[in-house]
C-alpha cells in the first residue's frame, strides 16, 4: 500500500474534524495538514477537543502547495462551505500547474459545488463502486442524498409509480455556525419540517436514479430532529405484485451483497447504532401491497467524512474499509 500526503481545506468545521479523526488512523496517510484562516496557528484540538493528544498539528492560513508537490501521492480534501471551492478552483488549478501538481492530485470535495458536474465522479460509494478506481476528481454526495439513494436505488428495477420520503437530520448537518433555525438550543425540544418538496439534495438523487432508467416520482420532506448527529429516512412506495416482506428483504440483501458498510437489519434501524461510524443500516417492511425502506446513518460519517475516506480508498484501489473498520459509539 503506497503512502499518501493529505491536505484538508476548511479543517476547522465539523466535516474537517471528522476527516482529521479518520485520516489520523488511516494506515496509508503519511502526513496530514489542514487549513483554516481564522484559526491559523492554533492546534487542531483547539477546535476539535476530541483530537487532543491524538492528532498533532496546527491549522495553517493557506495551502502550502510547494510542500504538497513533494508528495508522490498528494491528496486534497475540501471541507469548505458550499460555494467556496467552486470560487477557489481556478486558483487551485493555477497553483497545481505552477507546482507540477495538478495531474497527480486527487481531490475529494465534501460540498455541493461539483456534484452535478460531469467532469467529476459522483462519489456515492455503494453505487457502481468501480467508477471510483483511479478517479482524480470526486464529488462527495450530500448526507440526505446518501440516505435516500441507499433506500431507492434497489427499487429502480421496479419503478414504483410514487415514492414518498421523509428524513430527519441532526443539528450538526447545518455546520458549525449556528443560525436561528439550526442552533441546537432552538431545536433541542422541537421537531419540524423544512424545505418541503424542494430540498437541494433531490437533484443528486433524481440524476442517479435516472441513470438507472427510472424517472422517479419522488416526494421528499426533510425534517429537523432534536439530535446532534444522524439521519433517519423512511421511503414508502407501492410494491410490485407478489412481493412481500421476506421478498423485499431478500431483494435488498442481494443488492447490497458485498457492500461492507451497508447492513440490512431486522425491524427498524437505529441512528445510535451508526453514530461515529461509516455504516448505514437499512430495514424494510411490507404490508397490503405497500413497502417501506428505513435508513439510519451518521450525517458526519457515512453521510460525509467517512464516505469521503471510502472514496479515497476506492480511488487508490485499497480495500474500502481501510482506516474505517470501527464500530459506532452506541448508545450515542
Amino acid at each position: 500500500m503506497k503512502s499518501v500526503d493529505v491536505l484538508i481545506l476548511g479543517a476547522s468545521g465539523y466535516g474537517g474534524g471528522e476527516l482529521l479523526r479518520w485520516l489520523s488512523i488511516h494506515p496509508a496517510v503519511k502526513s496530514l495538514r489542514g487549513t483554516a484562516r481564522s484559526h491559523a496557528g492554533k492546534p487542531f484540538h483547539a477546535q476539535h477537543p476530541n483530537l487532543r493528544g491524538l492528532v498533532e498539528g496546527a491549522f495553517e492560513a493557506a495551502p502550502d502547495w510547494a510542500a504538497l508537490a513533494q508528495s508522490e501521492a498528494p491528496v486534497l480534501f475540501s471541507a469548505l462551505p458550499h460555494g467556496e471551492l467552486g470560487k477557489l478552483w481556478p486558483d487551485i488549478e493555477a497553483a497545481g500547474r505552477a507546482h507540477d501538481l495538478l495531474e497527480r492530485l486527487t481531490v475529494i470535495d465534501l460540498s455541493a459545488d461539483f456534484r452535478l458536474d460531469p467532469a467529476w465522479v459522483y462519489g456515492l460509494v455503494d453505487w457502481k463502486p468501480e467508477r471510483m478506481r483511479g478517479a482524480r476528481r470526486i464529488a462527495n454526495p450530500g448526507c440526505f442524498a446518501t440516505a435516500l439513494q441507499l433506500a431507492l436505488l434497489p427499487l429502480a428495477p421496479w419503478q414504483p409509480a410514487f415514492v414518498a420520503v421523509t428524513a430527519a437530520t441532526g443539528s450538526s448537518g447545518s455546520g458549525a455556525a449556528p443560525s436561528d433555525t439550526t442552533h441546537h438550543p432552538a431545536r433541542a425540544q422541537d421537531f419540524r419540517a423544512y424545505k418541503m418538496l424542494g430540498h437541494q439534495h433531490e437533484a443528486e438523487v433524481l440524476r442517479t436514479l435516472a441513470a438507472e432508467g427510472w424517472e422517479a416520482p419522488l416526494s421528499f420532506v426533510p425534517q429537523s430532529a432534536p439530535m446532534v448527529r444522524g439521519i433517519f429516512a423512511v421511503a414508502q412506495f407501492p410494491l410490485p405484485a407478489g412481493v412481500d416482506a421476506p421478498a423485499l428483504r431478500a431483494h435488498f440483501e442481494s443488492y447490497y451483497s458485498g457492500r461492507f458498510f451497508v447492513r440490512i437489519v431486522e425491524g427498524s434501524p437505529r441512528v445510535a447504532a451508526t453514530t461515529g461510524s461509516a455504516f448505514a443500516d437499512i430495514g424494510v417492511a411490507a404490508r397490503h401491497g405497500h413497502g417501506a425502506v428505513l435508513v439510519a446513518l451518521d450525517n458526519l460519517g457515512k453521510g460525509m467524512a467517512a464516505q469521503a475516506v471510502q472514496n479515497l480508498n476506492l480511488a487508490m484501489q485499497w480495500p474500502e474499509w481501510t482506516g474505517l473498520k470501527a464500530p459506532g459509539t452506541y448508545p450515542g
